[in-house]
Protein backbone atom coordinates (compact mmCIF):
# COMPACT_ATOMS: atom_id res chain seq x y z
CA UNK A 1 0.00 0.00 0.00
CA UNK A 2 1.09 3.87 -0.82
CA UNK A 3 0.57 6.52 1.76
CA UNK A 4 -0.62 10.17 0.46
CA UNK A 5 -0.53 13.27 1.92
CA UNK A 6 -3.37 16.03 1.88
CA UNK A 7 -6.00 13.61 0.68
CA UNK A 8 -9.44 14.64 -0.83
CA UNK A 9 -10.94 16.72 1.94
CA UNK A 10 -7.95 17.27 3.53
CA UNK A 11 -6.40 20.39 2.44
CA UNK A 12 -2.63 21.80 3.66
CA UNK A 13 -1.70 22.64 7.03
CA UNK A 14 -0.57 25.86 8.27
CA UNK A 15 1.39 26.58 11.43
CA UNK A 16 -1.89 26.47 13.91
CA UNK A 17 -5.28 27.71 14.33
CA UNK A 18 -5.03 31.40 16.29
CA UNK A 19 -8.34 30.27 17.77
CA UNK A 20 -7.17 27.60 20.15
CA UNK A 21 -5.44 29.19 22.69
CA UNK A 22 -5.76 32.63 23.89
CA UNK A 23 -2.50 32.40 25.85
CA UNK A 24 1.00 31.83 24.43
CA UNK A 25 2.84 30.31 27.34
CA UNK A 26 6.05 30.67 25.34
CA UNK A 27 5.48 34.61 24.18
CA UNK A 28 8.45 35.62 26.43
CA UNK A 29 10.84 33.41 24.68
CA UNK A 30 9.58 33.57 21.20
CA UNK A 31 12.43 34.47 18.34
CA UNK A 32 12.89 34.98 14.70
CA UNK A 33 15.16 32.08 14.79
CA UNK A 34 13.29 29.75 16.51
CA UNK A 35 11.85 26.34 15.18
CA UNK A 36 8.47 26.25 13.20
CA UNK A 37 7.06 23.97 16.18
CA UNK A 38 7.27 23.82 20.08
CA UNK A 39 5.87 19.94 19.57
CA UNK A 40 6.91 17.10 17.49
CA UNK A 41 5.21 13.89 18.13
CA UNK A 42 4.31 10.54 16.09
CA UNK A 43 2.25 7.76 16.99
CA UNK A 44 -1.37 5.83 16.16
CA UNK A 45 -4.28 7.98 16.12
CA UNK A 46 -7.52 5.80 17.14
CA UNK A 47 -11.04 6.43 16.88
CA UNK A 48 -12.33 5.96 20.69
CA UNK A 49 -15.71 5.53 21.51
CA UNK A 50 -16.29 6.32 25.41
CA UNK A 51 -18.68 4.98 27.74
CA UNK A 52 -19.44 6.62 30.79
CA UNK A 53 -21.83 6.31 33.82
CA UNK A 54 -21.71 2.69 34.01
CA UNK A 55 -22.83 1.59 37.56
CA UNK A 56 -19.60 -1.04 37.11
CA UNK A 57 -17.83 -3.15 35.19
CA UNK A 58 -19.18 -5.46 32.15
CA UNK A 59 -20.55 -8.45 33.41
CA UNK A 60 -20.15 -11.76 31.34
CA UNK A 61 -23.06 -12.66 29.74
CA UNK A 62 -25.10 -9.99 30.82
CA UNK A 63 -25.92 -6.38 28.62
CA UNK A 64 -24.78 -3.19 30.43
CA UNK A 65 -26.41 0.31 29.34
CA UNK A 66 -23.81 3.10 29.74
CA UNK A 67 -26.09 6.32 30.67
CA UNK A 68 -23.22 8.65 28.29
CA UNK A 69 -20.93 8.67 26.01
CA UNK A 70 -18.86 10.01 23.07
CA UNK A 71 -16.52 9.41 20.40
CA UNK A 72 -13.58 11.27 19.85
CA UNK A 73 -9.88 10.97 18.15
CA UNK A 74 -7.57 8.95 20.19
CA UNK A 75 -3.94 7.72 20.86
CA UNK A 76 -1.59 9.98 20.13
CA UNK A 77 -4.03 12.59 19.14
CA UNK A 78 -4.90 12.94 23.10
CA UNK A 79 -1.15 14.40 23.68
CA UNK A 80 -1.23 16.54 20.48
CA UNK A 81 -4.70 18.03 21.20
CA UNK A 82 -3.86 19.05 24.94
CA UNK A 83 -0.81 20.55 23.62
CA UNK A 84 -2.29 22.67 21.27
CA UNK A 85 -5.06 23.96 23.31
CA UNK A 86 -2.30 25.18 26.05
CA UNK A 87 -1.25 27.21 22.47
CA UNK A 88 1.69 25.30 21.55
CA UNK A 89 2.63 24.97 17.98
CA UNK A 90 2.15 21.69 17.66
CA UNK A 91 3.38 19.09 15.12
CA UNK A 92 1.92 15.68 14.45
CA UNK A 93 2.85 12.14 12.15
CA UNK A 94 0.49 9.64 11.88
CA UNK A 95 -1.26 7.44 9.81
CA UNK A 96 -4.60 7.81 9.24
CA UNK A 97 -7.09 5.35 7.75
CA UNK A 98 -9.09 5.68 4.74
CA UNK A 99 -12.69 5.66 6.05
CA UNK A 100 -15.06 8.15 7.66
CA UNK A 101 -13.61 7.45 10.89
CA UNK A 102 -10.22 8.62 9.68
CA UNK A 103 -11.77 11.98 7.64
CA UNK A 104 -13.48 12.80 11.32
CA UNK A 105 -9.88 12.34 13.31
CA UNK A 106 -8.05 14.66 10.69
CA UNK A 107 -10.64 17.02 10.40
CA UNK A 108 -10.92 17.39 14.06
CA UNK A 109 -7.30 17.32 14.48
CA UNK A 110 -6.16 19.66 12.18
CA UNK A 111 -9.33 21.99 11.37
CA UNK A 112 -10.68 21.54 14.85
CA UNK A 113 -7.38 22.38 16.69
CA UNK A 114 -5.01 23.68 14.27
CA UNK A 115 -2.50 20.80 14.54
CA UNK A 116 -0.13 20.52 11.84
CA UNK A 117 -0.68 17.34 9.76
CA UNK A 118 1.88 18.00 7.19
CA UNK A 119 4.11 15.10 8.09
CA UNK A 120 1.33 12.57 8.36
CA UNK A 121 0.12 10.67 5.60
CA UNK A 122 -3.22 8.54 4.61
CA UNK A 123 -2.89 4.66 4.11
CA UNK A 124 -5.68 3.71 0.70
CA UNK A 125 -7.14 0.63 2.14
CA UNK A 126 -5.97 0.53 5.83
CA UNK A 127 -9.06 1.06 8.39
CA UNK A 128 -8.70 3.43 11.09
CA UNK A 129 -7.45 2.06 14.64
CA UNK A 130 -10.84 1.96 17.67
CA UNK A 131 -10.83 1.51 20.86
CA UNK A 132 -14.14 1.39 23.46
CA UNK A 133 -13.02 2.55 26.66
CA UNK A 134 -15.75 1.59 29.52
CA UNK A 135 -15.12 4.13 32.67
CA UNK A 136 -16.77 3.13 36.00
CA UNK A 137 -15.78 4.09 39.60
CA UNK A 138 -13.21 5.91 38.21
CA UNK A 139 -11.02 4.00 36.68
CA UNK A 140 -11.82 2.35 33.09
CA UNK A 141 -11.38 -0.57 30.79
CA UNK A 142 -10.62 -0.71 27.09
CA UNK A 143 -10.77 -3.04 24.07
CA UNK A 144 -8.86 -2.08 20.80
CA UNK A 145 -9.06 -3.42 17.29
CA UNK A 146 -6.36 -2.35 14.67
CA UNK A 147 -3.60 -3.27 12.40
CA UNK A 148 0.03 -2.16 12.04
CA UNK A 149 0.00 0.21 9.24
CA UNK A 150 2.75 -0.45 6.20
CA UNK A 151 6.56 0.03 7.57
CA UNK A 152 7.21 3.99 7.12
CA UNK A 153 3.88 4.67 6.53
CA UNK A 154 3.56 6.47 10.39
CA UNK A 155 6.26 8.85 10.50
CA UNK A 156 8.75 10.64 8.51
CA UNK A 157 12.52 9.62 8.35
CA UNK A 158 13.66 12.53 9.51
CA UNK A 159 11.53 14.45 12.09
CA UNK A 160 11.05 18.25 11.78
CA UNK A 161 12.74 20.75 13.99
CA UNK A 162 10.65 21.92 17.46
CA UNK A 163 11.49 22.90 20.64
CA UNK A 164 10.50 19.36 22.02
CA UNK A 165 9.13 16.26 21.38
CA UNK A 166 6.95 13.93 23.34
CA UNK A 167 8.13 10.06 22.71
CA UNK A 168 6.52 6.74 24.03
CA UNK A 169 9.01 4.58 25.14
CA UNK A 170 9.07 0.89 24.55
CA UNK A 171 11.15 -1.90 25.91
CA UNK A 172 13.02 -3.45 23.03
CA UNK A 173 12.48 -0.81 20.92
CA UNK A 174 14.69 2.12 19.36
CA UNK A 175 13.25 4.97 17.17
CA UNK A 176 15.68 6.63 14.97
CA UNK A 177 13.48 9.69 14.97
CA UNK A 178 14.14 10.48 18.44
CA UNK A 179 18.51 10.58 18.42
CA UNK A 180 17.69 12.65 15.35
CA UNK A 181 15.44 15.10 17.26
CA UNK A 182 17.57 14.90 19.88
CA UNK A 183 20.77 15.75 18.03
CA UNK A 184 18.90 18.78 16.41
CA UNK A 185 18.69 20.13 19.90
CA UNK A 186 15.09 19.13 20.29
CA UNK A 187 14.30 18.22 24.47
CA UNK A 188 12.76 14.87 24.59
CA UNK A 189 10.41 14.25 26.77
CA UNK A 190 9.69 10.34 27.47
CA UNK A 191 6.80 8.77 28.48
CA UNK A 192 6.00 4.94 28.64
CA UNK A 193 3.90 2.39 29.22
CA UNK A 194 3.13 -0.88 31.44
CA UNK A 195 6.16 -3.36 30.57
CA UNK A 196 4.31 -6.67 29.49
CA UNK A 197 7.47 -8.42 29.41
CA UNK A 198 7.75 -8.35 33.03
CA UNK A 199 11.36 -7.55 32.55
CA UNK A 200 11.40 -4.05 33.75
CA UNK A 201 15.18 -2.90 32.61
CA UNK A 202 16.02 0.15 32.17
CA UNK A 203 18.59 -1.31 30.01
CA UNK A 204 15.98 -1.96 27.61
CA UNK A 205 14.76 1.82 27.23
CA UNK A 206 17.23 2.66 24.43
CA UNK A 207 16.13 5.94 24.09
CA UNK A 208 15.94 6.74 27.49
CA UNK A 209 19.45 8.20 27.11
CA UNK A 210 18.18 10.82 24.04
CA UNK A 211 15.33 12.03 26.44
CA UNK A 212 15.89 15.37 29.26
CA UNK A 213 12.70 13.87 31.37
CA UNK A 214 11.12 11.01 31.84
CA UNK A 215 7.58 11.02 33.21
CA UNK A 216 6.86 7.44 34.34
CA UNK A 217 3.90 6.46 37.22
CA UNK A 218 4.78 5.68 40.52
CA UNK A 219 4.39 1.59 40.09
CA UNK A 220 5.96 1.38 36.95
CA UNK A 221 8.82 4.22 38.38
CA UNK A 222 9.19 1.40 41.33
CA UNK A 223 9.17 -1.47 39.26
CA UNK A 224 12.26 -0.03 36.61
CA UNK A 225 14.20 0.95 39.75
CA UNK A 226 13.35 -1.66 42.31
CA UNK A 227 12.43 1.13 44.73
CA UNK A 228 10.15 0.81 47.62
CA UNK A 229 8.81 3.99 47.04
CA UNK A 230 7.63 6.50 44.35
CA UNK A 231 9.94 9.28 45.60
CA UNK A 232 13.03 6.99 46.25
CA UNK A 233 12.11 6.00 42.50
CA UNK A 234 12.36 9.27 41.19
CA UNK A 235 16.30 9.81 42.80
CA UNK A 236 17.52 6.55 40.92
CA UNK A 237 16.04 7.22 38.45
CA UNK A 238 17.96 10.68 37.85
CA UNK A 239 21.08 8.68 37.20
CA UNK A 240 19.23 7.94 33.63
CA UNK A 241 17.76 11.37 32.57
CA UNK A 242 18.17 14.53 33.68
CA UNK A 243 14.51 15.16 35.12
CA UNK A 244 12.17 12.51 36.73
CA UNK A 245 8.91 13.22 36.74
CA UNK A 246 6.45 10.39 38.92
CA UNK A 247 2.96 10.91 38.59
CA UNK A 248 1.44 9.53 41.87
CA UNK A 249 -2.23 8.93 41.60
CA UNK A 250 -4.77 10.76 44.00
CA UNK A 251 -1.29 11.68 45.71
CA UNK A 252 -0.04 14.39 43.14
CA UNK A 253 3.24 14.13 41.75
CA UNK A 254 6.85 14.36 43.01
CA UNK A 255 9.55 15.47 40.49
CA UNK A 256 13.61 15.71 40.56
CA UNK A 257 15.83 17.78 38.51
CA UNK A 258 19.46 16.21 38.75
CA UNK A 259 20.84 19.39 36.89
CA UNK A 260 19.92 21.52 39.77
CA UNK A 261 19.49 19.59 42.80
CA UNK A 262 15.95 20.51 42.73
CA UNK A 263 12.87 18.60 44.07
CA UNK A 264 9.30 19.31 43.57
CA UNK A 265 6.11 17.36 45.20
CA UNK A 266 2.87 18.81 44.50
CA UNK A 267 -0.81 17.18 45.53
CA UNK A 268 -3.34 16.31 43.79
CA UNK A 269 -6.89 18.46 43.16
CA UNK A 270 -9.56 16.75 44.28
CA UNK A 271 -12.34 16.54 41.24
CA UNK A 272 -15.47 14.52 40.66
CA UNK A 273 -13.88 12.33 37.52
CA UNK A 274 -16.49 11.57 34.44
CA UNK A 275 -13.71 9.78 32.22
CA UNK A 276 -10.22 9.43 33.32
CA UNK A 277 -9.20 8.66 29.29
CA UNK A 278 -6.14 10.74 28.17
CA UNK A 279 -5.51 11.98 31.88
CA UNK A 280 -2.21 11.26 31.85
CA UNK A 281 -1.47 12.67 28.52
CA UNK A 282 -2.97 15.59 29.62
CA UNK A 283 -0.69 15.87 32.49
CA UNK A 284 2.22 15.32 30.00
CA UNK A 285 1.33 18.26 28.18
CA UNK A 286 0.88 20.70 30.91
CA UNK A 287 4.48 19.90 32.12
CA UNK A 288 6.15 20.20 28.74
CA UNK A 289 3.99 23.62 28.12
CA UNK A 290 5.88 24.91 31.57
CA UNK A 291 8.98 23.32 31.22
CA UNK A 292 9.41 24.80 27.49
CA UNK A 293 8.16 28.66 29.49
CA UNK A 294 10.67 28.00 32.13
CA UNK A 295 8.74 28.28 34.79
CA UNK A 296 9.45 26.74 38.55
CA UNK A 297 9.80 23.42 38.46
CA UNK A 298 6.82 23.20 41.09
CA UNK A 299 5.00 25.35 38.95
CA UNK A 300 4.97 22.70 36.41
CA UNK A 301 4.17 19.62 38.33
CA UNK A 302 0.84 22.53 39.78
CA UNK A 303 -0.32 23.69 36.40
CA UNK A 304 0.23 19.51 34.94
CA UNK A 305 -1.67 18.56 37.40
CA UNK A 306 -4.31 21.14 37.25
CA UNK A 307 -4.75 20.67 33.35
CA UNK A 308 -5.30 16.72 33.91
CA UNK A 309 -7.67 17.30 36.89
CA UNK A 310 -9.56 19.49 34.33
CA UNK A 311 -9.48 16.74 31.60
CA UNK A 312 -11.41 13.67 33.53
CA UNK A 313 -14.30 16.01 33.96
CA UNK A 314 -15.17 15.60 30.44
CA UNK A 315 -15.98 12.95 27.85
CA UNK A 316 -13.09 11.18 25.91
CA UNK A 317 -8.97 11.25 25.76
CA UNK A 318 -8.31 14.23 22.97
CA UNK A 319 -11.33 16.36 23.74
CA UNK A 320 -11.74 16.71 26.89
CA UNK A 321 -8.24 18.46 27.47
CA UNK A 322 -8.87 22.13 28.39
CA UNK A 323 -8.13 25.39 27.03
CA UNK A 324 -6.96 28.73 28.29
CA UNK A 325 -10.16 29.27 28.80
CA UNK A 326 -11.45 26.69 31.58
CA UNK A 327 -8.26 27.24 33.54
CA UNK A 328 -9.43 30.88 33.44
CA UNK A 329 -12.59 29.83 34.62
CA UNK A 330 -11.16 27.42 37.38
CA UNK A 331 -8.88 29.86 38.47
CA UNK A 332 -11.68 32.81 39.20
CA UNK A 333 -14.08 29.98 40.85
CA UNK A 334 -11.38 28.50 42.88
CA UNK A 335 -10.65 32.16 44.52
CA UNK A 336 -14.36 32.48 45.59
CA UNK A 337 -14.88 29.30 47.29
CA UNK A 338 -15.60 30.17 51.21
CA UNK A 339 -12.72 29.35 53.29
CA UNK A 340 -10.41 28.17 50.43
CA UNK A 341 -6.65 27.76 52.03
CA UNK A 342 -4.36 30.21 51.28
CA UNK A 343 -1.73 28.09 51.26
CA UNK A 344 -3.17 26.68 48.22
CA UNK A 345 -4.23 29.35 46.25
CA UNK A 346 -1.00 30.53 46.71
CA UNK A 347 0.27 27.29 45.07
CA UNK A 348 -1.40 28.52 41.85
CA UNK A 349 -0.84 32.06 42.33
CA UNK A 350 1.28 32.21 39.22
CA UNK A 351 -1.91 31.69 37.25
CA UNK A 352 -2.97 35.31 38.04
CA UNK A 353 -0.07 36.46 35.49
CA UNK A 354 -1.25 33.88 32.94
CA UNK A 355 -5.07 34.67 32.72
CA UNK A 356 -7.29 37.47 32.91
CA UNK A 357 -10.95 38.16 33.35
CA UNK A 358 -11.68 38.21 29.20
CA UNK A 359 -10.86 34.77 29.25
CA UNK A 360 -13.70 33.26 31.23
CA UNK A 361 -16.06 33.25 28.54
CA UNK A 362 -17.59 30.43 26.34
CA UNK A 363 -15.45 29.07 24.04
CA UNK A 364 -16.07 26.77 21.44
CA UNK A 365 -14.03 23.51 22.41
CA UNK A 366 -14.91 20.56 20.75
CA UNK A 367 -16.23 18.02 22.86
CA UNK A 368 -16.62 14.21 22.40
CA UNK A 369 -20.08 13.61 20.49
CA UNK A 370 -22.55 10.44 20.92
CA UNK A 371 -21.73 10.17 17.21
CA UNK A 372 -20.23 11.20 14.29
CA UNK A 373 -21.31 11.90 10.66
CA UNK A 374 -24.54 13.41 11.15
CA UNK A 375 -25.43 15.23 7.82
CA UNK A 376 -25.22 18.88 7.75
CA UNK A 377 -29.26 20.92 6.93
CA UNK A 378 -29.30 22.58 4.02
Amino acid sequence: MTASTAPAGRGPTGKGSPRQSQVDPLAPLRTPDDPPWDVYLTGTVFLDIIFTGLDSAPVRGTESWARGMGSSPGGVANMATALARLGLRTSLAAAFGDDHYGDYCWDALEHGEGIDLSPSRTVPGWHSPVTVSMAYEGERTMVSHGHEPPPGEAAPECPPRARAAVASLAPGVSAPWIAQAASKGTRVFGDVGWDDTGVWDLAGLPDLRHCEAFLPNAEEAMRYTGADCPRAAAHALTEYVPLAVVTLGADGAYAVDRRTGETAEVPAIAVEALDPTGAGDVFVAGFVAGTLADWPLADRLAFAGLTAALSVQEFGGSLSAPGWSEIAAWWRKVQSVEGQSAAALERYGFLADLVSEELVRPWPLRRAVPTIGFRRSA
